[in-house]
């Protein structure tokens, strides 16, 4: 392909970012109407019929199943799904949009670290450096927020790094079953069968006392929820992997550096949330970070960052 012709992955990744970004405060003000496995349920669910629907557009959906795909699909569905999307909204439920739009920036040094160990490649002395600098600047927030790290906020820190650590995982298992799967195929699904889970575990924890209002709490909630899930999970994730196929992965991951800004400003905007001088030095360290570890020897990362 020319360079001309791909003139639009630019733009059309950096609003990616840009939506992202804004998916954190979309997701915090919806925990105010949803609680943990309803809200992580509605949003997949949208995310799942928007996925499905752009399938049949682009293509006819196809996945043989075969050998190791049989245990690949509901590992992903369970990592990247199920417990990601759980620890996803329960974190940012307890904590705020910009220490969760922080933490996940940690994704890349993650899903990197866990790649070369998952395949059995040398761990170069910059995947540890770049951790380092990751999870120092995340404590340097981490720390020096009211009340350290102790109390609900705290644990939600905790549960946006599980959330990470979770999707990585799959990313592992994405990354080893690549060269046998269409993966657009295969992402459609992982996230029906990750609904399945979802849905499942609603109707066990919650079904006999599920009614509609709280289902249904209001029109403006499941417009954010549709935008979120549509937007963010669905075309964001479509449009990444378009562009990974047009620009290659190591042009396309520089934009992910973009999220934790965006994701941080917007908090700052829309939520009214405090950010301090030590925001500056926590995003300036995980940026730091995300940048040693793209130079780092190791398979490039296939899947998007966890939204």
């Amino acid at each position: 392909m020319s360079r001309r012709g791909d003139a639009w992955v630019g733009p059309a990744l950096m609003a990616t970012m840009v939506v992202w970004g804004l998916n954190f405060p979309m997701v915090k003000t919806l925990t105010q109407w949803f609680d943990t496995t309803l809200l992580a349920s509605a949003r997949i669910v949208a995310a799942t019929i928007a996925f499905w629907v752009l399938m049949a557009w682009q293509r006819p959906p196809r996945l043989r199943l075969s050998g190791r795909l049989w245990l690949g699909l509901p590992a992903c569905a369970f990592t990247m799904v199920y417990l990601n999307q759980v620890l996803f909204a329960g974190g940012l439920q307890r904590t705020g949009a910009a220490n969760g739009a922080l933490i996940m920036a940690t994704s890349p040094m993650v899903a990197g670290l866990l790649a070369t160990l998952a395949f059995g490649e040398r761990l170069h002395w910059r995947h540890l450096a770049a951790l380092a600098l990751g999870f120092g600047g995340v404590a340097a927030v981490v720390l020096h927020r009211d009340g350290a790290a102790l109390g609900a906020a705290g644990l939600g820190d905790l549960l946006i790094l599980g959330c990470v650590v979770s999707y990585a995982l799959g990313g592992v298992i994405v990354q080893h079953l690549a060269p046998r799967v269409d993966l657009l195929s295969f992402n459609a699904w992982v996230y029906t069968l990750g609904m399945a889970m979802l849905l499942l575990h609603l109707g066990i924890e919650q079904g006999p006392t599920l009614t509609l209002q709280r289902v249904f709490p209001g029109w403006w909630p499941w417009t954010l929820v549709i935008i979120s899930a549509v937007l963010a999970t669905t075309l964001s994730n479509w449009l990444w992997a378009v562009a990974i196929a047009r620009i290659g992965v190591a042009r396309a991951t520089v934009y992910v550096y973009w999220v934790p800004i965006f994701g941080m400003a917007f908090s700052a905007l829309l939520l009214g949330e405090t950010l301090n001088a030590w925001y500056g030095l926590g995003l300036a360290m995980v940026l730091a970070g995300s940048r040693l570890a793209a130079g780092a020897p190791r398979r490039p990362a296939l899947v998007p960052p966890p939204e």
